[in-house]
Formats: structure tokens, sequence, C-alpha cells
């Protein structure tokens, strides 16, 4: 379910066909050119990501998704659990995550592939992930006084991953935020609350994020959607990043978009550079529209101890072959408990990704979306090279890549030297598949073409 409906409801590296493990350093500044890309060259290193970490971690974690006896909230607590703020604050006090390892994390995200990095510097709840100026509602006010924001941006650059602030517009802290929340509007009446001074707030901290930590891939906005953030003051905000940072990415959320007709496929954003579909992943993708789906591994984005339905390492790699094969990325969510720990089920899927995309990255990093409709496998392309992803084995032990009337160069299995037979037919290109998979969770076909592949394959007839 979208957070703005809970709302509602409750008020290897790229390149090459049999690669090996290859460096991730300063892989973005290479997809760029460095700063000051031209426009058109922002979204480069973006688009060739492909797949992304988000982490999501506040004082919420330390209630665990429990609250008076319901066990099934997440990082909306104090909204979706009616906690009342004069005992939501005393959490600030008890959070000392000790076992927040921002290294083992990012490590981990490079290790699975996963080349930028999304961390909620502040959430809906308005607590501050950093010792900010404008407000002790923060790290500051913490046992340990850490900064994580500092700890992650540090270890994303020593791992070749590229560091991304999530900031919510919404804030249920902030005095100066309107509307208040429903249910606590008697015990916090709006009384003297001025919104515009709370967008002077906001303005202030994201430029304290923009100016604090280096270079910023994406500014990752969230909770537009409340009547009191307009379309004006989205693109305000939106020109203040690019002010601070030119080539920082903004996602759609900065502002509210005008609404899609039903059944109407994605249009490209009016404001920010890509869409953000939540919890799914699009029927198609379009061409020329940037999207990014951000999915969970299990049912809450912030850490709940009684949600232990993970999906499988097959289901996470499925989600992002789906994504790639439609142009998309697939930012992945984890959710580290009170203490800072990354749940152990998280840790054995990202290790599990991570043996896949050991051989099978290059079907992912810096390619572009299918160019088949209504095949029984996935597929991407890049440059001269088709990818053909099969979690299922065709009892045929073939492959019909249909429309495709030219030979191959070479065909094979990701992570095997032998090549593979092709004959051409009347409806396309054959593949003759090994006797055996090549990986138990998904197999992947590389096709070396002599020319670059196109967007869409037509069809030929009298061959």
């Amino acid at each position: 379910m979208h957070r703005r409906d809970l709302l509602a409801a409750a008020t290897a590296a790229a390149g090459g066909l049999f690669p090996g493990r290859a460096r991730l350093d300063g892989w973005w500044r290479a997809a760029v050119g460095g700063p000051s890309a031209t426009a058109a060259d922002r979204m480069a290193w973006w688009r060739e990501a492909r797949f992304g970490m988000f982490v999501h971690f506040g004082l919420y974690a330390l209630l665990e998704g429990a609250y008076r006896g319901r066990t099934d909230f997440g990082e909306w607590i104090r909204n979706n659990a009616q906690i009342p703020i004069d005992e939501y604050e005393p959490l600030m006090a008890r959070f000392a995550p000790r076992r927040f390892d921002a290294d083992a994390i990012v490590r981990m995200a490079a290790a699975a592939g996963q080349r930028y990095l999304v961390l909620t510097t502040k959430h809906h709840d308005g607590f501050c992930l950093w010792p900010t100026r404008e407000t002790g509602w923060s790290m500051r006010g913490t046992p340990l006084q850490r900064d994580l924001l500092r700890e992650v941006a540090d270890a994303c650059r020593a791992h070749g991953v590229r560091p991304c602030w999530y900031h919510s517009i919404m804030d249920w802290h902030h005095p100066d935020y309107l509307p208040r929340r429903e249910w606590e509007a008697a015990q916090r009446p709006p009384t003297g609350a001025e919104f515009s001074r709370y967008v002077a707030f906001l303005h202030r901290q994201v430029e304290e994020l923009l100016t604090g930590y280096g270079e910023i891939g994406v500014m990752w906005f969230d909770g537009e959607w409340e009547a009191t953030w307009t379309a004006e003051l989205g693109q305000a905000l939106l020109e203040h990043v690019h002010r601070l940072q030119p080539d920082c990415l903004v996602n759609s959320r900065v502002a509210p978009q005008p609404p899609l007709p039903a059944g109407a496929p994605m249009s490209r954003p009016t404001y920010g550079d890509f869409g953000t579909p939540e919890q799914q992943v699009p029927d198609t993708g379009v061409p020329g529209v940037d999207w990014e789906s951000c999915i969970t591994m299990n049912h809450n984005w912030g850490f709940n101890r009684a949600d232990r339905d993970f999906k499988s390492v097959g289901a996470l790699v499925g989600l992002l072959v789906e994504t790639a094969s439609k142009g998309g990325n697939l930012l992945l969510n984890i959710g580290p408990d009170g203490d800072g720990a990354v749940p152990d089920a998280s840790v054995e899927r990202l290790d599990g990704l991570a043996a896949w995309m050991r051989v099978h990255a290059t079907a992912i990093h810096g390619t572009e979306a299918s160019p088949f409709t209504g095949t029984p496998f996935k597929a991407t392309r890049k440059g001269r090279t088709l990818h053909c992803f099969l979690a299922d084995w065709p009892a045929a032990r073939t492959v019909l890549l249909p429309g495709v009337h030219d030979i191959p160069v070479r065909a094979a299995m990701l992570g095997r030297a032998e090549a593979l037979p092709t004959r051409l037919v009347d409806a396309g290109l054959v593949v003759t598949l090994p006797a055996e998979r090549s990986d138990p969770v998904c197999s992947v076909l590389a096709v070396e073409m002599p020319a670059a592949v196109p967007p869409a394959f037509g069809t030929r007839a009298g061959r």
C-alpha cells in the first residue's frame, strides 16, 4: 500500500560478454564525466546503476513495529498507532545504535551490485539522523551523538557506492508543520503555527545535507501529498537543490504531480528527474521515461520484528530482472533494528543477490529495456549484446529470439565458456541450450550480435 494511501486511511562491471569481477571505485564519475555534467548527462550514472539500496532507519526501529498489543506497524508507527508526542519523544534518549555499521552495510550493497544507497536522513516523525543545527530533535540529543550521514557518506565513497539522501517533506514533530494529524489536534493545536517558517527550516536542512557531505547522487523526497505542499513550493525546493548541487538528481516526490488519466502509461514527471512507483513494478516501461521501483524485502520499510515474510532470493532476482528488462531501476530496502543491526534475513538475501550478481551483473548494469514483447523470458540489451533471463529451464532446451534474423557472433550462458549452437528460422534465431541450467536461481543467455541491438526487433517473412 502506498504511504499516501496509509495517510488517507489514518488521516560486475559494465561491458564485455563474459566479465570478471570489476572495481566499482569512481564508476559514476566515468559515467557522467566528472562534476558539472551537461543536463543530458546528469542521469547517466543512475541509468547505468539500475540497482540501489534503500535504508529506512530511525527512532521508530526501537519500537520494533509493536504498540499496545498490535505488531503490524513500521516507520509510520507514531501516526498509525496514534502515539502522543510526549510518549514518542523519550525514544531519543534511548537511541544508541551501537551496531549500526555503515561500512558493513555499504560493503553488502556493493557486493550485491547496488551502486547507490539512499538513507532516510529524516522520516515523517521528523527525527534527524545527523546533528543538524536546526533542531534538537536529532542525533545531537542522543547518547552517542553520532553523525550517521557522515559515516554512510564516507563508507559509500570508500566502496564505490553513490551516497543519496531521503528527506521527508512531511514532519509530524515540527511546530510549524501543517496540517496537524486529526487524532492529535486537541493535544497539539495549530495555534501560532506558520507553514512558511517550516518551509524555511526545510530549505536550511536541505542546505546542510548538500553542503556538508560532498557530492550527493539523489535527493529523494517524500511526503509531498498534503494540501499545504504545493507545486510552487516543490519547484522552489527543486531549484534550491540545483543551486546547491547542479548535478544532483531529484525524484518526482519533490512536488505533487498532475494526476494521470485512468489506464494511462507512465509519463515523464512534471517535477523531478524520475518517477517512483512504490511496492510495484509497472506493467511496461516507456521509452524516454526514467523510473525507479522502491520495494521492501518483507512488508515493512522500518524494522518490524514480527514481519518474517521475506521474499526469497529468487523472487528478488526476479524483481531486479523485471525492472531492468523494462528500462527501470530497483531500489531495494533494508530496515535495521533499534540497535542498528541489519536483520539476518536481509543479510542472507543480500548475500544471495551478491552470489548471483558476481556472474550476471553485466546483464543488469548499463543495460536498456528488452527489444522483445510477449516472450516467455525477460531480456536486456547493451551495445551488441542481448541478455535473456531464464528463470525456468525450457524442456525443449531451445530459446527462440523472435525477429532476430542475423547470425550472432557468439552465444553462451554467462559464467560458462561453452559456445552454444544457433540457427535461423522464419520466426527468428533459435539457440540450443546446455543440458542443465547454468544457475540455480536464474540462468542468463548472452547473445553477441554483429551490430548494436535495436530497441525493438521487427519480423521478416520469407526466411
